[in-house]
This record gives C-alpha cells, structure tokens and sequence, in this order.
C-alpha cells in the first residue's frame, strides 16, 4: 500500500506536464482529473474505472456531482479538517454548480494540480480555492 511520502513524490512527478483536457500521460499532458488518474494508475497499477469522454462545460451542462461520486467510488471520503498531505481534494468553481476542478493537496496551504493554459504546477492553496474547497478524499489503503 502507498505511503503518503510515495503519493507526493508520484504528484511532484507530473510537475510541469502540460495542460491537455481528457489526458492522463506524465509529461505529454494532463488536466487535473488526469492528474488524479495518473497518480491513482502510478500508484496501484491501473485504474479502477475508465473516464468516459468530457466537455469543457461538463458540470455546467450536466449539473451533476459526476466527479465527486466518481471520487466516492474510488477513494475514501476525509473530512475537510482532517485532510493531509496526498489527500485528493475537490472545488466548486462555481457557487450551486457541482464540483468541478481536482488537485491533491501537498502541504496544508499547497495543492498540486493542472488547469487550462498551465502545466501541472503546485501552487498556493489561497483563500479563493479554500472557499471553493467542498471535498476531500485519502487515496485507498494509504500508510501513514
């Protein structure tokens, strides 16, 4: 099983992958969801279900918590308070709209993720993504 130490050095991995929406390939390109789905494959060898095909306006168009029930099925829900390092962590970007945007947290004010027009960075987790924080989720089996 992996340690929390193994899930931040595969994260710290895909750094500077660039951006390519549906992508899942270290260093060709991710976006955040293929962030999360590449260190989930990296870390226990293939994935647990395949994403099906997505717009950039899926959560707008369809207005249901796909990622988040997704995450639900795969992961093991954490309370926010109670989140770590190597935890996967979901934002509402927009107020009433479902969850849209994944990263995994890699410190407690740092997350690691991929969005439109940047490569797989880790930046600050500011007070504009910690309000818009609603999930938080510790990959299966993890050893502390």
């Amino acid at each position: 099983m992996p340690t929390r130490n193994d899930i931040m050095a595969c994260a710290r991995s895909w750094l500077s992958t660039p951006y390519l929406h549906q992508a899942s390939l270290n260093g060709a390109g991710a976006d955040c969801l293929g962030l999360v789905r590449g260190v989930y494959m990296d870390l226990y060898g293939n994935e647990p279900e395949t994403a099906p095909a997505y717009s950039a306006d899926w959560a707008e168009v369809s207005n249901e918590e796909t990622l988040r029930d997704a995450a639900r099925r795969h992961l093991v829900g954490v309370q926010r308070e109670k989140m770590r390092p190597g935890d996967v962590v979901l934002f509402r970007v927009n107020a009433g709209a479902p969850a849209k945007h994944a990263a995994i947290l890699s410190a407690p004010r740092r997350i690691i993720h991929a969005y439109s027009g940047r490569a797989v960075c880790e930046s600050h987790l500011s007070s504009w993504w910690l309000k818009r924080l609603i999930y938080a989720f510790q990959f299966p089996g993890v050893e502390d």
